[in-house]
């Protein structure tokens, strides 16, 4: 199904969606999705549990690569380049496009070291460069004035909401230019969350944010676009207030409304 952010309420598309599905193995997660993705907006992706939104969020930079038996067609457009054409190496790809999990998971190392982790693997070993990266990735995600005294600490000292905004900086640290979350509060107290919304806000700025959540509050709160999934379709797609107060859809209604999912 297509389904189109108006023109005239959108800023340019940094992503386009046309046609996808995905399967695993013989069974269709995904059916025909097209999807225009706006540049500096936050799109929403809600819809009841096993809809297939987190199916869609991983094919947004080919993570179904590591799947065994997941199959991905279709075309998928970032900035008009195919990401599935078979001159386009993955990793660049999620170079490009970071993903930040449900479940904060850094690594078993320290603060800094787990958020240059990206820029060392891509070869950067200058130290003076390393901790300007850090300090800049951290500061982007509101979390320098919290550990810039216990740097060499481990990343598993940290409290769960602290710990996603490391996972978050950690993806900020190679400079992407989309950024995918997949239910990124879900795991997080109140606070925490309340800290994650408001990143979110700021991130915005400079990147293009695709948010999967489980909580139609949340997207009300911090998304600039919404799209409504069931049962693998994407039913609907508007701005966030025209989806939550004048949806085109009966299904959509239905499910803002409480009557299923």
């Amino acid at each position: 199904m297509q389904v189109t952010v108006p023109t005239e309420k959108r800023s340019l598309d940094k992503m386009k969606i046309e046609d996808m599905n995905v399967y695993y193995g013989a069974f269709q997660a995904i059916k025909h999705g097209s999807l225009d993705v706006p540049e500096n907006k936050v799109m929403a992706l809600i819809g009841p549990s096993g809809c297939g939104k987190s199916t869609f969020l991983r094919a947004l930079n080919r993570m179904h690569d590591l799947t065994p038996g997941a199959r991905v067609t279709g075309k998928i457009t970032l900035d008009g380049q195919d990401i599935y054409a078979d001159d386009v190496d993955p990793v660049t790809v999620r170079h490009r496009i970071g993903m930040v999990f449900q479940r904060p998971n850094p690594f078993p190392k320290s603060i800094f070291e787990n958020v240059v982790y990206g820029p060392k693997i891509h070869g950067e070993n200058n130290q003076k460069k390393l901790m300007e990266i850090c300090e800049r990735s951290l500061r982007s995600a509101a979390l320098w004035d919290e550990v810039k005294d216990r740097l060499n600490r481990s990343a598993l000292d940290l409290s769960g909401g602290q710990q996603q905004r490391l996972c978050i900086a950690r993806v900020l640290a190679v400079e992407p230019e989309v950024i995918l979350m997949d239910e990124p509060a879900s795991a997080l107290d109140p606070i925490a969350t309340s800290k994650i919304e408001d990143l979110i806000g700021e991130l915005k700025r400079e990147y293009t944010v695709i948010i999967v959540t489980h909580s139609m509050q949340q997207a009300a709160r911090i998304s600039d676009f919404t799209t409504f999934f069931l049962l693998g379709e994407l039913i609907e797609v508007g701005t966030t207030s025209e989806i939550f107060t004048r949806p085109k859809d009966k299904r959509t209604e239905d499910y803002i409304t409480g009557r299923y999912g």
